[in-house]
């Protein structure tokens, strides 16, 4: 995959690594800082599967949606990316997936050839990207295990507790996020049809879980309740 910490897999699901900390590796961060900022409205492709891999890309402000057409036309996305992600890891010369805003998006764009000689010099940080590629690998298989084996209600908790998490881990209210995407969006994440991604935010609504101020505005009543029933203890909801 081409995307930094942004995968459905519990926690790590949009997660945190992408955000490199001012560490060993800051002068990649220097390097980030300085890159050319590009922006992209909604609905526009950063980039297209099969086109040329050449910048590693840092979302500032926005969200990206990484995705895959299917040959039957139905599209399957493999991950978010938001404020702090990478998008563009890899060592393959042509994008995998395609990359597309879910809203007005800014992003640093840093030459993959001026990472790779960074990388090449600075063990700390080639260590960091080889950790990162091993997160999207695990995030992948979680991805996979979420589609295949749970259910609605299981993956739709899953996919807000990860946001819940993230919210954490970056010093914000865990229990209040906005969703820039679509319930469509989360269905072809999930694998599931939007009247079923409706239908079961209002089940959890019901369950007293979680509240909707607005359709794009979550409140978690209930973080302890929502991880009971993604681990598959159901008798706890």
């Amino acid at each position: 995959m081409s995307i930094m910490s942004t995968h459905y897999n519990g926690d790590r699901a949009f997660p945190s690594r992408a955000s490199l900390g001012p560490r060993k590796d800051a002068g990649f961060e220097q390097r980030l800082a300085q890159a050319p900022l590009r922006r992209i409205e909604a609905k526009e492709l950063l980039f297209a599967e099969g086109d040329a891999a050449s910048h590693l890309y840092r979302v500032e402000t926005g969200a990206i949606a990484l995705y895959k057409m299917l040959a039957d036309g139905r599209r399957q996305i493999m991950g978010f990316a938001y404020p702090g992600d990478l998008i563009g890891l890899g060592i393959e010369r042509e994008h995998a997936m395609n990359a597309q805003a879910i809203k007005p998006t800014r992003l640093r764009c840093l030459p993959a050839a001026s990472l790779r000689v960074a990388a090449a010099g600075d063990p700390a940080l080639a260590l960091k990207l080889y950790e990162a590629l091993a997160g999207e690998l695990a995030a992948a298989r979680d991805l996979l295990l979420t589609t295949g084996q749970r259910s609605a209600l299981e993956r739709v908790a899953g996919f807000l507790l990860a946001l819940s998490r993230r919210n954490d881990r970056s010093g914000l209210d865990p229990t209040r996020f906005e969703l820039p995407m679509t319930r469509t969006d989360i269905g072809d994440f999930l694998g599931l049809t939007i009247e079923t991604v409706s239908r079961t935010f209002t089940k959890l609504k019901l369950l007293g879980l979680l509240e909707l101020p607005r359709c794009s505005h979550v409140l978690l009543r209930d973080i302890d309740r929502l991880e009971s029933l993604v681990e598959g203890r159901s008798g706890s909801v």
